[in-house]
């Protein structure tokens, strides 16, 4: 993704900044959908594996991206707090 980009990108919603997930984010959450127990923020069911994603950089948020594009949509995040074991949501400094 464009670095550019990643840079004027926020959450819709909390206004964090966003950073791409990392690998071991990514096959975490790919993981789950696999197991078909990830919801979007507006309850549906996500059944599509991410190739590629963008966090809040409180680890509470995910969007996923198409290619190339990210869909900022409130209603399309995926709140990690569903994610069991995700990678970084105890490892990563809350940022105010």
């Amino acid at each position: 993704m464009d670095k550019r980009l990643l840079d004027i990108l926020c959450c819709p919603v909390s206004k964090r900044p966003l950073r791409p997930l990392t690998t071991a984010e990514l096959e975490s959450l790919n993981a789950a959908i696999r197991a078909d127990s990830v919801d979007t923020v507006a309850g549906e069911r996500v059944v599509e594996a991410l190739g590629e994603g963008l966090v809040t950089t409180d680890v509470k948020v995910i969007y996923r991206v198409d290619d190339g594009i990210p869909v900022m949509l409130p209603e399309q995040g995926i709140g990690t707090t569903q994610l069991n074991g995700f990678p970084s949501a105890a490892g990563v400094a809350q940022n105010p």
